[in-house]
């Protein structure tokens, strides 16, 4: 057995099947999911397509449609990425071919589809080799994969378009329409979770008990063992009980795919001692566990020229065996979970003059947006399309509004009751005329805020809605009350509520990070995984931010499904 790890500290950790947390937030949700065999978190949505009164185009006929497929990139280029077969005299065609793609929640995924008429002579070239400026033009459509995966059955009819019409055309403006479908695809969603240990093991070390630990492998064709996971040391322990693991179905081929479990005898040097191995699927384990009867551990010897199995007194038990199905973040929304989007403003002094061209608040004539402008579109146009009624709560906090004292959280729409404004341009509108009607103060303080949106979705969960909330927080500069911030976090991080907040500006952020790290923080591995916790993103990392929504929506989630 080589090494595992570059350390000592390293190699006597669990890998794999379950791990310690350690890290930042990121490195700790990740570790969470992969140590309970989850190791991917994308969705791959299979698109169908089907169009309903085409235009007619052919003289003795009627067209010939197929379907292309583009994808809009944010920079605004173009991207041809899939064609249909072509379906010969229809005016109402399904299509059998199926476009298949990754489904990422943290960015806005514009497709465009285009149906064309493939001339009758091009009817024998193949698809992909058609050049598409020789066909016609039955008509166009757009949208984005957020708006077909939100609808309740998954399926979104279009209106085809055109984007020429000849004005000597005697066709009439319909053009016909264009119905997508999407089917989440699967290949394993069931992780099996086991608990393993082993009675009466040989020593390998002489003035001490062993140190042991396991390595499952699985047993691909050729032979070859692959490992997947590995469990902790346990020192000086011949009747060992380790820590659960968690083995995802496809991570190991099948439920009677053959693993190999292997017990070793740490050493520091990295040269472990092999103490014996079992050779069992997780439908053998599973009986194991059921019959409550350990398997003997068996050790290869050469006798000869071959090789034989010596069967050792040492056994393997399965002391817990369980499966559990993952669900996937579309499942929640088809059984009828909404996020919900609020933001939270930084209106304090150190922001500038909104009416100076150096301020952060500073609204262009020219339309170019400022920095807390961009913030709230590039993460409110995400979650718009998982709202169903897009009314957005939103507030202001560290200024003075007109004939009153300085407030750390009042509604930006000028309201003193009612909060909420309509979608990312109700928001736009109601940040740019509180510029107007507020005088920057400060200081900078979170924790009214935080409380606020809290108390929504907890008002939210005692009526038991199927709602999830976003609160994001946009900031010049580092928080003034951070232990009062922190309380707030640890208060709801059982509520579903994310907080995101974005650093905007000069201000050097990274003491803030720093500070969310101590000891009270490291001392609740439960707030760790259950909250995003103060973590600070710069504009231009909202990829980051946005994965790490998605992970800590999944796991908020997962268990109550």
């Amino acid at each position: 057995m080589g090494n595992c790890c570059s350390d000592v500290g390293g190699r006597m950790a669990a890998v794999g099947g379950t791990a310690a947390i350690t890290g930042n937030q990121s490195d700790a949700v990740d570790m969470y999911l992969k140590s309970r065999g989850i190791h991917g978190i994308l969705s791959q949505i299979e698109l169908s397509f089907s169009a309903t009164n085409l235009r007619d185009r052919d003289v003795f006929s009627k067209s010939d449609p197929m379907l292309v497929v583009y994808i809009k990139e944010r920079d605004g280029a173009v991207i041809e990425v899939f064609r249909t077969e072509v379906v010969l005299n229809s005016l109402n065609p399904t299509w059998i071919k199926k476009y298949t793609i990754a489904y990422h929640f943290e960015v806005v995924q514009t497709l465009l589809f285009h149906v064309f008429d493939v001339d009758t002579q091009f009817l024998n070239i193949e698809v992909k080799m058609l050049k598409l400026e020789e066909q016609q033009s039955l008509g166009e459509a757009s949208c984005a994969l957020s708006e077909i995966v939100t609808k309740p059955n998954r399926s979104l009819t279009l209106d085809l378009v055109r984007r020429v019409e000849s004005v000597s055309s005697t066709h009439s403006q319909h053009h016909g329409k264009l119905t997508v479908h999407a089917e989440e695809c699967f290949s394993s969603r069931t992780t099996a979770e086991m608990m393993l240990s082993c009675l009466d093991l040989e020593s390998k070390d002489l003035f001490s008990k062993c140190d042991p630990f396991l390595v499952i492998s699985k047993l691909v064709e050729s032979g070859i063992s692959i490992p997947v996971c590995k469990t902790e040391v346990l020192k000086n322990d011949h009747n060992p009980t380790w820590k659960p693991v968690f083995l995802n179905i496809q991570q190991v081929g099948s439920k009677d795919s053959p693993l190999v479990i292997e017990c070793f005898n740490f050493n520091s040097n990295g040269k472990h001692d092999l103490i014996g191995k079992v050779q069992k699927s997780l439908a053998d384990l599973e009986k194991i566990h059921s019959g409550r009867e350990g398997e003997n551990l068996f050790l290869p010897t050469l006798v000869g020229h071959d090789c034989e199995n010596k069967i050792l007194k040492s056994k393997l038990f399965v002391e817990n065996f369980s499966e559990t199905i993952q669900h996937t973040f579309l499942d929640y929304l088809a059984g009828g979970v909404e996020l919900n989007f609020m933001v939270a403003i930084d209106f304090t002094a150190s922001n500038g003059n909104p009416r100076l061209p150096d301020s952060l608040h500073y609204i262009d004539p020219s339309g170019r947006q400022n920095a807390y402008q961009k913030a709230i579109y590039e993460v409110g146009e995400v979650l718009q399309f998982y709202d169903t009624d897009k009314c957005f709560p939103a507030w202001g906090f560290g200024a003075r509004p007109i004939d009153g004292p300085v407030s750390h959280c009042f509604n930006l729409n000028g309201s003193n009751n009612y909060c909420k404004v309509e979608g990312i341009r109700g928001i736009m509108m109601a940040y740019t005329s509180a510029l107007f009607n507020v005088s920057l103060a400060g200081p900078t303080l979170f924790g009214h805020v935080v409380n606020k949106a809290a108390l929504i979705a907890s008002q939210s969960l005692a009526d038991e809605a199927q709602k999830y909330f976003v609160l994001l927080i946009i900031t010049d500069g580092v928080v003034t009350d951070l232990q009062e911030t922190k309380d707030a976090l640890v208060k709801a991080s059982d509520l579903p509520l994310s907080i995101l907040i974005v650093g905007v500006g000069g201000a050097d952020f990274k003491e803030m990070e720093m500070q969310t790290k101590g000891k009270d923080l490291k001392a609740r591995p439960d707030v760790l995984l259950h909250v995003i916790l103060f973590n600070l993103f710069h504009l231009g990392m909202y990829k980051v931010v946005k994965y790490l929504l998605f992970k800590r929506f999944w796991l908020n989630y997962r268990h109550n499904f």
